[in-house]
């Protein structure tokens, strides 16, 4: 679900807390949490609401001026469902503070290790990722993709992977490696470097 900077801002300062879609099939469900770059977001409620039924009240909980104008943003097939989702903010994504802890430890550098070691399973592929995010900073997912020469899609998870321990960073276009991630790449690459 793709959410405006405006209502992000205005989720964090408990201004809005409605979003309305035009859905052909429901996209979240109650206990839904997304993790965004302007924090954690529940999904509290979903319902099947009728588009003349939304109030102006209701527009403002979405950050809009009035029903109308929340009806005349509804995008999808015309006779797809209307749903009104009632959101929170949960608070800051603590991946922000983890990636830009740059101070790691021996444990901390083997605790990353031993991680992503399990996520190379059957196939290496954190470090050659963690390499190039690192030195193509920007670099939109299809580009990275054709260079690693996978999938795009794939390689998508496999980042918000990396993201999820503080390692890369999401940007407007593109990823970037974090400090905790080049702070990490340094001590692996010359482990004489002090720490």
């Amino acid at each position: 679900m793709i959410l405006s900077l405006a209502v992000l801002e205005g989720l964090a300062a408990g201004t809005i807390d409605l979003a309305f879609r035009r859905w052909a099939k429901q996209n979240v469900r109650p206990g839904d949490v997304m993790r965004l770059e302007a924090g954690v977001i529940e999904v509290v409620s979903v319902g099947i609401v009728d588009p003349a039924g939304i109030t102006d009240a209701d527009a403002r909980r979405s950050g809009a001026e009035s029903a109308n104008a929340v009806r005349g943003t509804l995008r999808g097939p015309a006779d797809a469902s209307v749903y009104r989702i009632q959101l929170r903010y949960v608070g800051p994504d603590p991946r922000h503070a983890l990636s830009a802890d740059a101070g790691l430890s021996e444990k901390d550098v083997e605790a990353i290790g031993k991680r992503l070691s399990k996520m190379d399973g059957r196939r290496p592929w954190t470090h050659k990722t963690l390499r190039l995010i690192a030195e193509h900073p920007g670099r939109r997912a299809q580009e990275l993709a054709d260079l690693l020469g996978r999938e795009k899609e794939p390689l998508k998870i496999d980042i918000r992977k990396l993201k999820n321990l503080g390692l890369t960073l999401s940007l407007e276009v593109g990823y970037r490696i974090s400090p905790r991630g080049a702070a990490y790449l340094r001590l692996i690459e010359d482990p004489g470097r002090t720490r």
